[in-house]
């Protein structure tokens, strides 16, 4: 039965793993010698364009910062899902183990370590949207 649930969720890491690239839109990287030079271009292209956003960061800016909350979005609950799956095989391994003190503290070492990481990704949205907030300025 272990090694059946461990076959699972190695297949299930192994398929989010894979698929989440695909999820992720991918970047297209524009080389110009200045921010002023791309301003030119784009005035010379349409008049009624402007390089600036109402917040006073360049449309680049503002897309490069959705892009990094996008990613990190999506990692959260990524990470997300598979803490509540370790909770729940916490959970289990707890009334399976019996008196096994081993299997009890496996079982309370894997609900320690989902419960931090559960910590770590509202701590990593939080200081992304802190350095965003604060770059965008």
């Amino acid at each position: 039965m272990r090694n059946k649930l461990q076959i699972l969720f190695a297949s299930i890491a192994m398929a989010v793993g894979l698929l989440t690239p695909l999820a992720v839109p991918s970047l297209a990287f524009a080389e110009s010698s200045s921010k002023a030079a791309a301003c030119d271009a784009l005035n010379t292209l349409d008049a009624s364009q402007s390089c600036a956003t109402p917040g006073g960061s360049s449309a680049a800016e503002s897309s490069v910062n959705k892009l990094i909350q996008t990613v990190v979005n999506i990692l959260s609950i990524v990470v997300g899902v598979v803490a509540v799956i370790m909770l729940i095989v916490s959970g289990f391994r707890f009334i399976t183990g019996g008196s096994d003190t081993n299997s009890v503290a496996a079982a309370r070492r894997t609900l320690i370590y989902a419960l931090v990481g559960l910590v770590i990704v509202a701590l990593a949205q939080f200081m992304v949207r802190a350095v965003l907030t604060t770059a965008t300025k």
